[in-house]
């Protein structure tokens, strides 16, 4: 399976994202003719190398005929145009998804509804050929699913149409929300709202490099100078073909180390971590300095949620610190499903790699049930279940 990395070191803008796909070895001609399913016109989409604090990228420019483009277009027009095009149906579907997720936080920040956001002409056309240009250029190449670094954001302040706003712009700041994200004090607008929009549509998890085998990269140049090179880079490779049929994401791992609270408190913390959404929560006996016995508490959890599970901690636990990463995770898909037994309904998670059934685990719950009910052993119980659905499962 193809998948590519976005390592977001300054940033990220539509033009950026072109010029990355173009240095990766996109043709150029490839991407106008893309392009020119949407039926525009007036503009150029030019291409040429250029260097940033000494590594060579590609600048992809688009050029729009000012004197032809003096009204705004509303999210409905831009709909209209992408939806009456020549573009494939997924590159339809996932340009739109973009364009509504980007109306969606301009109407929140601005205080109006999603109908009523209106788009300045020019940046509109910017907007429509980066976001389709990217979207059709990642298909174009392949790519099956995209990973994202943390999000450099910039600071200071930036003008625009509403006048001066602070970085980032608070439409970026809305798209942003629940991803990780971070700034160096580098004084400049990094990461632009369509470069928020389309990241966040499109990627399926942000963090560090996932597994892969790199193939080919390629650095797309923003229009600003900056003290660090102003430059996406974008990774594209394989994975595992195994991994075609799993999912992968990223999770935060949170830890830290107690040795001087009651142990009985571990039995309410994990219950109520579990209950507030956390993917698992274990201990681990530790031996701590001065070999003290200590225990290791482990929380994984959405990347978004690590504030709240960090408070909790603090205030629920002796703690006074936690450490947390994220890490990149391969799970089998998984659902769960009611099954009938001979100990009657009974709902079991069932894990499956493509249509094979590789995994099957009964409700602990389920099972504690049938077993009283009937006065068996629990573990006769789970293992007919088990064995009754691995052979239901079996061509």
């Amino acid at each position: 399976m193809k998948i590519a990395y976005l390592d977001c070191f300054s940033g990220a803008s539509g033009d950026m994202l072109l010029g990355a796909l173009v240095d990766a070895g996109l043709p150029l001609e490839d991407l106008k003719s893309e392009i020119a399913k949407l039926g525009l016109s007036h503009y150029e989409l030019e291409a040429r190398p250029i260097q940033k604090k000494g590594i060579g990228g590609t600048q992809v420019a688009v050029i729009v005929d000012t004197e032809r483009h003096q009204h705004h277009r509303r999210l409905a027009d831009i709909t209209g145009i992408i939806t009456r095009s020549g573009l494939h149906g997924e590159v339809k579907k996932r340009s739109l998804a973009i364009f509504r997720r980007l109306a969606e936080a301009e109407a929140k920040v601005h205080g109006t509804s999603v109908d009523k956001v209106h788009f300045h002409e020019v940046g509109a056309m910017d907007s429509i050929i980066d976001v389709v240009g990217a979207v059709a250029g990642i298909q174009a190449m392949g790519i099956r699913k995209i990973f994202c670094s943390a999000l450099h954001v910039g600071t200071g302040t930036v003008d625009c149409a509403h006048g001066t706003l602070p970085v980032p712009a608070p439409a970026t700041a809305e798209l942003i929300r629940g991803k990780p994200v971070y700034a160096t004090g580098v004084v400049g607008e990094l990461l632009t709202p369509t470069g928020a929009a389309v990241l966040t549509t499109l990627s399926a998890g942000f963090g560090p490099m996932p597994a892969m085998t790199v193939e080919c990269i390629g650095y797309g140049a923003g229009t600003s100078e900056l003290p660090i090179p102003n430059l996406l880079r974008l990774s594209i490779g394989t994975a595992d073909a195994a991994l075609d049929q799993c999912d992968m994401e990223q999770v935060a791992v949170m830890e830290t180390n107690i040795d001087d609270m009651n142990p009985q408190f571990f039995d309410y913390l994990i219950e109520k971590m579990l209950a507030m959404g956390a993917l698992d929560v274990f201990l681990t006996p530790v031996h701590m300095k001065k070999n003290r016995v200590g225990t290791l508490l482990t929380i994984l959890c959405r990347p978004a949620a690590v504030t709240e599970f960090a408070d909790f901690v603090l205030r629920e636990t002796t703690s006074i610190g936690l450490r947390w990463r994220i890490e990149n995770r391969i799970i089998a898909k998984r659902c769960i499903e009611t099954v009938e037994t001979t100990y009657g309904p009974i709902n079991c998670k069932i894990a499956r790699i493509g249509d094979e059934i590789v995994n099957v685990a009964p409700e602990y719950e389920d099972c504690k049930r049938a077993a009283l009910q009937r006065g068996i052993p629990l573990k006769k119980v789970v293992k007919e279940i088990t064995a009754q659905q691995r052979l239901r499962s079996k061509p």
